[in-house]
């Protein structure tokens, strides 16, 4: 007789059925028996249907807390489709075991796929985030830092891993930090200069206003897009005058960040500004400064009441 596992599996493999989230379900919170059975059956599953299977486990634990697939995306990071490897990734977000890194540090360095090795670097920024806030050992503070760092700076890369690469490493303030997010930035390759103007907001440094200054001029949206958010990142009061002149940008995007970056300064202008903002004609805006005055109220004051 087929366990309960083998059914599951003979179920979920069958193209011909719907995959139903109440099936789906009962793969959470597998003991290691279970596991290892799943393992042994997971590539008798086709690859199409493995994708599939994988993208709604991801998006079951997301809007389902109580569900713990994690031991199956931890199996799933050997697969040998490379979009499940990926999709695997993302499903372990939530999961902080420092245990993780060294398998993330592998996938971001040896995995065969460009897309695994960016999805690898934008989850070793989550443990960055940790080392920021002491929460993680400094010898796997180190190992980060130097795969990272590595990473950005190998011009064998892919950009878009080096990209990845930069803007996780870029919290971890440092010389050769500094000197990784100035060279992306005054690299050819536009999508590696968008990456370093996002990684000057995340590092932090006030010395990068300057250059976030200018490019909130730039005639390139994204950029302008990054330069506004990481204005925001940074805090400081003399961006404001510009931050408002550009929420008359004629991108709704660019006008939006603006905005989110004047709750996140918080001066009296700013606030000045959002709150003018209640009556803008359009609902996007209003909505928008209704948010950021609330989150800088909350930040003020926790009974800051809503609107």
């Amino acid at each position: 007789m087929p366990s309960a596992i083998e059914e599951i599996v003979t179920e979920l493999a069958d193209n011909n059925r719907p995959l139903l989230d109440s099936r789906l379900a009962d793969l959470s919170n597998l003991n290691s028996a279970e596991v290892e059975l799943l393992k042994q059956l997971w590539l008798t599953i086709g690859q199409e249907r493995r994708r599939q299977i994988i993208s709604r486990l991801v998006e079951l634990a997301e809007n389902h807390f109580e569900l713990d697939f994690d031991s199956i995306f931890q199996g799933c990071l050997t697969d040998e489709d490379a979009e499940v490897r990926s999709q695997a990734i993302e499903g372990l977000w939530e999961n902080e075991e420092p245990s993780l890194i060294s398998t993330l540090i592998n996938l971001l360095e040896q995995d065969d796929s460009a897309k695994v090795q960016a999805t690898a670097a934008t989850a070793l920024g989550k443990f960055v985030v940790l080392a920021d806030s002491q929460k993680l050992r400094p010898h796997y503070i180190s190992k980060i830092y130097q795969a990272l760092l590595g990473v950005t700076n190998n011009i064998s890369k892919p950009v878009e891993v080096r990209r990845r690469a930069l803007e996780a490493v870029a919290l971890l303030d440092s010389p050769e930090v500094e000197k990784a997010i100035s060279d992306a930035y005054y690299s050819p390759d536009d999508k590696f200069r968008i990456s370093s103007i996002y990684a000057m907001g995340r590092n932090g440094n006030p010395s990068w206003l300057p250059i976030l200054l200018k490019e909130l001029g730039n005639t390139n949206p994204e950029i302008r897009y990054e330069a506004a958010g990481a204005c925001g990142q940074l805090g400081e009061e003399k961006a404001t005058p510009y931050l408002i002149e550009l929420t008359s940008d004629n991108d709704i995007d660019v006008q939006l960040a603006a905005i989110q970056a004047l709750g996140q300064i918080g001066d009296t202008e700013a606030k000045n500004f959002l709150e003018d903002c209640l009556d803008n004609p359009s609902e996007a805006i209003q909505q928008a400064a209704e948010q950021a005055l609330r989150q800088l109220g909350d930040e003020e004051d926790p009974f800051f009441p809503s609107f």
